[in-house]
This record gives C-alpha cells, sequence and structure tokens, in this order.
C-alpha cells in the first residue's frame, strides 16, 4: 500500500462482494474515494416517447445506492452521491480529495462508454489516469479463446468452446476495512420528484417487490437454489442488472448447491443464462450500435404496419384484447417486473402479430423493467425480431405452443 488516493467509480456494481475495482484501490492506496452519481441522462425521454428509466427502476437503483452506503460505512467508509453529468462531477472530487488514480468498470453499449470517454478525457487534462476493469461478465475477456473481434457470432459454438477452452475465475475477497478521506463530504441521493417524477408515477413505487441491497440480493440467491423460492433465473436478475449480485458470484453458489440439493437440469438453465449474458455484451463489444438498428445483424427488417404506433400504444397499455399479453403487460407496468416466458410471449406477439417495430418494444421495457441492462434487453429481443447477432436464434417463437405450456386452462388462438 502506498500513499496515493484512488476514486473508486461505481456504476453497475453496487456490491463490496467480488468487486475488483473496491478491492485492488483499497489494497493499492492509502485512502479511497468511493462515488456513485446519478446521471440526468438516464432520466430523458427516447425518440419513442418513453422514458430511459422508470419510477420502478429508479427506486430500486435509489435502494441499492442507500444499502452500498450502509455496507462501506459498515467497513469505515462511505460513499459520496452526486446528480450531474460524471465528467464534470468526478473530476471536482479528484480535484478535491487530491486524487491520484479513478476505477471504473468498463461498459459496451455506447451511451455509456461515451460516458466513460468523456470522464477519460476531462481527468487526463488533470494527468489522472481512469483505469478499466472487467467486472460485469462470467468468463473475463482475457480468459475467452478467442479476441473480441474473432468471438464466433453463433451462440452454440460461442458456448461451446469457451465452456470448453477456458474457466471461471474465483470470487475476489471482501475488503476487511475502508478508509477515506478525513471529513469527506457524502452529499446525498435524490428524491424521485428531484429526477423528474410525477407524484401519481411515484405512488406506484409501493408495488415494487424486489428490495435493494446485496444483503438482500445474497439471501435471495440462497433461497433461490435450495428450493426456498419459486419462480426462474429472473428473480436475480434485478441484482445482476444492477452489480448487487456478481454474475461469478452465482455461478459458483449454483455449482456448489448442485452438489447438495440443487437439480442438476435447473443448475445448468442457471449457467446457460449467465453464458447467455455474457453472449450479449460480447457480442455488444464486437458489433456496437448495430443491435439499435432496425435491421440488427441482418439485412432483412421484420414488417412493421403502417399503422404500429397505434397498434404500440395498445400494446403498451395492455389493450390489445389478448388477456395473456393484457396481464403480463399490466404486471410489468405495475410492478417492473415479469419473468422470462412472459417477456417472450409479449415480446413475440409485437413483433409478429401486432408488426410494431422492435425497437419501441425493446424502449418499453427498457423503460420498465428493473433488471433491465442494454445488452441482455436489445440483445435478446434482435434476436425475437429475426435481426440478432446468432442466426440459428433468429427465428419466431412459437407462441401458441407457449402459451399452452404456461396458461394451459387459457390456450388462446393467435393469428
Amino acid at each position: 500500500m502506498d500513499e496515493r488516493t484512488i476514486l473508486v467509480w461505481f456504476r453497475n456494481d453496487l456490491r463490496i462482494h467480488d468487486n475488483e475495482i473496491l478491492l485492488r484501490a483499497v489494497e493499492r492506496s492509502q485512502r479511497i474515494v468511493p462515488v456513485y452519481c446519478f446521471d440526468p441522462r438516464h432520466f430523458i425521454r427516447t425518440k419513442y416517447g418513453t422514458q430511459k428509466t422508470g419510477v420502478l427502476r429508479a427506486a430500486f437503483l435509489l435502494e441499492n445506492v442507500a444499502a452500498l452506503r450502509q455496507s462501506l460505512q459498515q467497513l469505515g467508509g462511505d460513499l459520496i452521491v452526486e446528480y450531474g453529468h460524471p465528467e464534470e462531477v468526478l473530476p471536482q472530487i479528484a480535484e478535491m480529495y487530491q486524487v491520484d488514480e479513478v476505477y471504473h468498470h468498463r461498459e459496451v453499449a455506447y451511451e455509456e462508454t461515451r460516458v466513460s470517454g468523456f470522464v477519460e478525457e476531462a481527468l487526463w487534462k488533470m494527468q489522472i489516469n481512469l483505469r478499466h476493469f472487467i467486472g460485469h461478465t462470467l468468463y473475463h475477456k482475457e480468459d475467452l479463446p478467442f479476441p473480441i473481434r474473432d468471438i464466433p457470432d453463433a451462440f452454440a459454438v460461442f458456448k461451446k468452446k469457451t465452456e470448453r477452452e477456458s474457466s471461471i475465475r474465483p470470487q475476489l475477497g471482501t475488503p476487511e476495512a475502508i478508509r477515506v478521506p478525513d471529513g469527506m463530504a457524502p452529499g446525498r441521493s435524490p428524491e424521485l420528484a428531484e429526477l423528474g417524477f410525477t407524484e401519481e408515477e411515484i405512488a406506484q413505487v409501493s408495488n415494487l417487490a424486489f428490495r435493494g441491497g446485496e444483503a438482500v440480493a445474497l439471501k435471495q440467491m440462497h433461497a433461490f437454489l435450495y428450493g426456498q423460492s419459486t419462480g426462474d433465473y429472473t428473480q436475480l436478475s434485478p441484482y445482476i442488472a444492477v452489480g448487487a449480485l456478481s454474475p461469478n458470484t452465482l455461478y459458483h453458489a449454483t455449482k456448489e448447491a448442485e452438489n447438495t440439493t440443487l437439480d442438476r437440469k435447473r443448475a445448468e438453465q442457471i449457467i446457460l443464462k449467465l453464458l447467455w449474458r455474457d453472449y450479449y455484451r460480447f457480442m455488444f463489444k464486437k458489433h456496437g450500435n448495430r443491435f439499435f438498428g432496425l435491421r440488427g445483424l441482418t439485412d432483412t427488417p421484420p414488417e412493421i404496419a403502417a399503422d404500429d404506433e397505434k397498434r404500440f400504444n395498445l400494446w403498451k397499455s395492455a389493450n390489445t384484447g389478448n388477456p395473456i399479453v393484457d396481464r403480463s403487460i399490466h404486471q410489468l407496468n405495475d410492478t417492473g417486473y415479469i419473468p422470462y416466458y412472459q417477456r417472450v410471449i409479449v415480446a413475440s406477439y409485437l413483433i409478429h402479430e401486432l408488426k410494431v417495430n422492435w425497437l419501441k418494444g425493446a424502449a418499453w421495457f427498457e423503460e420498465k423493467l428493473i433488471d433491465y441492462g442494454p445488452a441482455n434487453n436489445y440483445g435478446s429481443w434482435a434476436h425475437l425480431a429475426g435481426v440478432g447477432s446468432s442466426l440459428k436464434d433468429n427465428k419466431p417463437v412459437d407462441i401458441k405452443k407457449l402459451t399452452a405450456q404456461f396458461y394451459p386452462k387459457e390456450a388462446l388462438e393467435f393469428g
């Protein structure tokens, strides 16, 4: 340890367990300055009229930030929370506390990497280095059997080669103690109203079924793995999305549970979901903004109806006349959560039955889902629309079969 001060810029990594930027900063410095910044660009409207962050995800995020602060305080530290553009806020904090270096986890989607570039440029003018770490995937980028530009687009090939030729790293430890600068001013988290939400929207927060924080995440993971809760992987995905739960931690806990009480098939499904999550992130790194285009990675976009805006409005307001779709959208709008199979049903219905621009549906999920992540969301929507990166997986889902499987008493006729 030397006399340096390192600023730890938290983004989608709101935990103290298995967090490389936090652990390495503590190991390599005399003191750290933990910071979380609420970026106003995350709370604007998109070109489709949707919010980039809906009130339920904002409330869940606030809970996780508050829980992170509490965890840091228990170790003797604290968390500076600010509202503003990171490229303006972080240099100010760095100057105030004579920071020598800034650590953060690298993101893959355009908007996130663009902000990282702004921050890096601003810090560079101060002769401060922004150090990038890879910490959001199950497999570390450096351990893959191929460089990013050569990653197979076919998911099955990616999965086979990665599982055969790579290994998953062990979990990292948790700092025993954290030292921050004397008199560090922690600031405060913004209120939902300050983020632009109305009283009516804020009233929805009482419907939020997920409580934030890594302690809750780890407890939920244990209950999920040891049969104390029903449901699918999406019960844990909100915590992985904000980084309250590490994919690495879930993997090792799954393998441990598989040796005791967890059914092998269920364990394989959990790991498969983590692999798909890795795949989408690596595909975003490889192909960039093509996932945000109507054609995706193909030459042929799906058919779009002339009145697709009218149809989109019926879908997002749960007025399609299809009771399963409408009920699922009601649940999504009210709670910020629906299980994976319901996501597939409502997305496929929007694309193939209503023939609405799939990017509008993806934008609606971006607003509503508390477990939203750009790679996972837009990557999976692209495949359902037939324009994703893995050609074999670009195929319409049999909605009739899927609804019959999960709603046998209400099996509907589609089309």
